[in-house]
């Protein structure tokens, strides 16, 4: 099934949220030194992703490129419309954030080399080692995400799963006309720009003036874009 991966990632990260929840007792200052151990940790790990980009150029285009749409088409604005819209609907929310919590975790969630390759594996091989390794480090990444931002993390699982899906769905007609090579380097890159990324999701759980991360997720698409003109054009 090649969905596998994903059904139990949304699955994992829901469980975790209704988990976090329910931690009410956790202090404000608990919360805080979480929240900043989790975005120090998050940009270390978006430092180890960006160094593995073969092309710093086409990285810079993308994110350039992709930040002049992102910013024209408001994403990250939309984002925060659609956790609103939830917030209005969930009476029981007390924390008053839960946009901030659906936003922050489908950043986390979504941008990063785990998402990206373990669908291609499930895609390609229906190896959902990967994706269920992800599940993991998502639903525990969650409980503290949820105890500190709310429940607006647990509707995050929705757009990993429809994201990890798609990608899944359409790895299993990409082999039939990408070569092997190209497809490393489309990982890579993407990796890197995932990372970059990554590192703007930390300094932003930091508090260091925010940084509009959704609006930078076309940056993704045109790394695709980029690298497989590159490779037809200069390799």
């Amino acid at each position: 099934m090649v969905l596998f991966g994903t059904l139990v990632n949304g699955i994992a990260i829901i469980i975790g949220a209704w988990i976090g929840v329910r931690l009410k007792h956790v202090s404000f200052d608990m919360k805080e030194t979480v929240m900043k151990a989790i975005g120090l940790a998050v940009i270390v790990l978006g430092f180890t992703m960006a160094l593995e980009g073969q092309q710093f150029l086409l990285i810079i285009f993308s994110l350039a490129i992709g930040g002049v749409l992102g910013e024209r088409w408001n994403i990250e604005g939309k984002l925060n419309e659609a956790g609103s819209w939830l917030e209005r609907r969930m009476k029981n929310n007390t924390d008053g954030n839960l946009a901030e919590g659906f936003v922050a975790a489908t950043l986390l969630f979504v941008v990063g080399a785990m998402a990206i390759i373990g669908a291609l594996d499930s895609g390609f091989r229906q190896d959902h080692s990967v994706l269920l390794t992800k599940s993991l480090l998502d639903g525990f990444s969650s409980i503290v995400f949820a105890a500190t931002m709310g429940i607006g993390v647990m509707f995050s699982a929705f757009p990993v799963v429809l994201y990890q899906g798609t990608i899944a769905l359409a790895a299993t007609f990409i082999l039939q006309w990408l070569p092997e090579e190209w497809l490393d380097l489309i990982i890579s890159e993407i990796t890197a720009v995932g990372g970059i990324m990554i590192i703007g999701i930390g300094l932003n759980l930091l508090g260091i003036p925010k940084i509009r991360i959704a609006n930078l997720l076309p940056a993704i698409l045109l790394t695709v874009i980029l690298v497989l003109i590159y490779s037809q054009w200069f390799s």
